[in-house]
């Protein structure tokens, strides 16, 4: 069914003017326009007024859908049930998070022993009077009595410390101001490690961070007698991490310049006069210490491994020579952890979740027992407990929590969520499709049953395809509304991600970053071909790295989707490293400083290159945040721009910035807002009315 009178006819003439300033770099004596460049400063009163123009027109716009507010209302009313985390034990209380439906955030409660009372820790959505101040991490002492937890305002990556008794809840000292991308871990109840960089000149939301530092704060001690750890300017790391293994004897360091591949650093705290030992002096693998038993150090590695294995090693000839495997690699990836004496080794089988129990030295006790085919996770305690709490979900199964007990390996149902919505309505399938270059691609495709083959559902192609990340079914009570309206969900799983292991991942990086873009493609080509969909009713959706996907795929082929939605996305790939932490994602891109030939590779899928005068492009929703210190809302500022000045057809070209928002929304209300708006822009440019709002007109 069409829509009545469309905006669109009069939208083109209302685009704000976006000026453009001759501004030109040279690369390898190629000059290239940079015209927007004045967007980059976050700070200006012209982009802030642009913004505001460009957020008028946006949500003129979508105030004119007749079904956007009550596409809202059945959101709210799917998201709107009661939802438990896993517990975990610290010192006599056990601690979860609950969320009683529509709050903000999610409330950490505590009850003393399996019988006790509950009562609120901490409830995040008492933090600020808008609610866009989250928790953004909580960390104890190991007996419990103690606790660091960090708050995040806005949306920003940048956080606060806050140190308490855990007892009874006194401060124990001033807000530690100021960190990014850090755990906290804590050395007895006297002081922890933690990891920043120095307070960016300029813009913190902005300014590029390089060197990453580790130090140790001994509580109620002034932050300027912190103790430098670890880094340094000479030879910076922009990611360094610390942990402790639990009998706190061994302090942990990790140390990388990108995403991919880490310096491993130990230091045994129990000798005076211990420093730390260098492990791995490179950053061609990846390394972890999951654990040990006095000297003995299990660590997860993908050295000699690209799908991980598990080696033991003494601490007193540390060195990867000495490595021997405890479990070795298989064809399928591996995620591993301990917990109440034993291994767990997470497999991922073809995207799916499988579970083995290991004892300390790599002998097989059982393969663990799903609920069914999905992913589960959790599979980590303490050593001294004798049981465990994870989690399983997929596409139409709302997330569990299950108590499994480690000597019997028996699992029993703790928390299940109660929902409006029947799973037994909906079905799931994998197929493998084959992508331009003859490699066969998994993609998960969900719907309700019955669904007639016609070309005419609408569908929503998502996915991510980079960085080691692996897209897993996964339920969203959000997504249930596209489902139920007839809709079409598909997840391929591209190249670039990590769901075969390293060689996946590297085959969709750097100079070839282009199999990505050609794997969603293929996706896209198979949803048509099945009559799954077809143009008209096809949207293209992906976040962050994922918005890079959208963006090269709807310039590379404008006639695939009828709708693009690309989400804070990495969309000038010649200037993506200058800001905050963007160097580290190097491994992945490569950049324009490189080489020749890696610059001419970049500018040819550069989404805000790629465009080309007098298109008919997709009609395009991008959205972004002011608070997104990770992609720097300028990305998606000038892609938006310069979409707007290439189109030639009449679809609408539209950018929506939310405020006091980060990499993500900060809070529940505003990610429901987000999600509505998407759904009602898609719904209403593939002149769809959606059938529930149907029964209500």
């Amino acid at each position: 069914m069409s829509c009545s009178k469309s905006p669109h006819s009069e939208l083109i003439s209302k685009y704000p003017v976006s000026a453009k300033v001759d501004t030109v770099d040279i690369y390898f004596g190629e000059a290239v326009s940079d015209p927007y460049r004045w967007m980059e400063n976050d700070t200006a009163t012209q982009v802030e007024d642009w913004v505001q123009a460009q957020n008028e027109v946006t949500f003129g716009f979508l105030d004119k859908i007749p079904y956007r507010d009550q596409i809202k209302q059945r959101l709210e009313a799917l998201n709107n049930y009661e939802k438990i985390g896993s517990p975990f034990k610290r010192g006599e209380y056990i601690y979860f998070y609950k969320n009683e439906g529509l709050q903000n955030h999610y409330v950490l409660f505590r009850r003393k022993g399996e019988h006790g009372v509950p009562e609120v820790f901490l409830d995040p959505n008492e933090f600020s009077k808008d609610a866009t101040t989250r928790l953004a991490g909580v960390s104890f002492s190991k007996d419990g009595s103690r606790v660091a937890f960090q708050i995040s305002k806005g949306g920003a990556d940048w956080t606060d410390a806050i140190i308490m008794n855990a007892i009874d809840k006194t401060i124990l000292e001033d807000t530690i101001r100021d960190i990014k991308f850090s755990g906290i871990s804590w050395r007895g109840n006297d002081g922890f490690y933690f990891s920043t960089y120095e307070k960016p000149k300029g813009s913190q939301l902005t300014a590029k961070t390089q060197s990453h530092k580790l130090f140790y704060h001994r509580v109620a001690t002034p932050r300027n007698e912190d103790k430098l750890i670890f880094g340094d300017d000479k030879n910076p790391r922009r990611y360094v991490g610390a942990g402790l293994t639990e009998d706190e004897r061994f302090l942990i360091v990790t140390a990388a310049t990108s995403t991919t591949g880490n310096e491993l650093y130990i230091q045994d705290l129990s000798d005076p006069a211990g420093a730390l030992v260098t492990v791995v002096n490179h950053f061609d693998n990846q390394n972890d210490v999951i654990g040990n038993e006095g000297s003995r150090l299990l660590i997860q590695t993908n050295l000699n491994a690209p799908n991980n294995r598990v080696v033991e090693v003494d601490f007193s000839m540390p060195a990867p020579e000495n490595w021997k495997d405890v479990i070795p690699e298989t064809e399928n990836v591996l995620s591993a952890a301990t917990g109440g004496g034993s291994l767990f080794a997470d497999y991922t089988v073809d995207v799916k979740t499988q579970v083995k129990q290991y004892d300390l030295k790599g002998k097989l006790i059982r393969e663990i027992e799903l609920p069914g085919i999905g992913s589960a996770g959790g599979f980590s305690t303490e050593e001294n407990e004798k049981e465990l709490y994870y989690s399983f979900t997929s596409f139409t199964y709302p997330t569990a929590i299950y108590r499994y007990n480690i000597a019997s390996g028996t699992s029993a149902l703790y928390y299940q969520p109660k929902i409006d919505f029947n799973p037994d309505d909906y079905e799931t399938i994998q197929v493998f499709y084959t992508t331009k270059d003859g490699t066969k691609v998994p993609m998960f495709i969900v719907y309700r049953k019955g669904l007639e083959l016609n070309g005419k559902n609408p569908t929503w192609l998502y996915a991510y395809g980079g960085f080691n990340v692996s897209l897993s079914p996964s339920f969203s009570p959000s997504r249930i509304l596209w489902l139920e309206n007839g809709g079409v969900y598909a997840q391929p799983n591209l190249r670039g991600g990590g769901e075969y292991g390293e060689k996946w991942h590297l085959a969709g990086t750097k100079l070839q970053k282009q199999n990505v873009f050609d794997d969603f493609i293929a996706a896209g080509e198979y949803l048509i071909s099945e009559k799954y969909t077809s143009h008209e009713y096809l949207a293209i959706s992906g976040g962050s790295n994922g918005g890079l996907l959208v963006g090269a795929t709807m310039t590379q082929r404008p006639d695939l989707a009828k709708v693009a939605l690309p989400a804070v996305g990495v969309m000038d790939m010649l200037r993506y490293h200058k800001f905050t932490a963007g160097a580290g994602w190097s491994y992945d891109y490569g950049t324009a400083d490189d080489s020749k030939e890696m610059f001419e590779y970049l500018k040819n899928y550069s989404p805000v290159h790629a465009l080309k005068p007098n298109t008919d492009y997709p009609a395009t929703l991008v959205t972004t945040a002011d608070h997104d210190d990770r992609v720097v809302p300028a990305h998606s500022f000038k892609f938006a721009a310069t979409l707007q000045e290439m189109n030639a057809g009449p679809n609408p070209m539209l950018i929506r910035i939310d405020t006091k928002s980060g990499h993500g929304a900060s809070n529940l209300s505003k990610a429901i807002e987000s999600i509505a708006d998407q759904y009602a822009f898609t719904w209403y440019n593939m002149g769809i009315v959606p059938p529930l709002v149907k029964k209500d007109m």
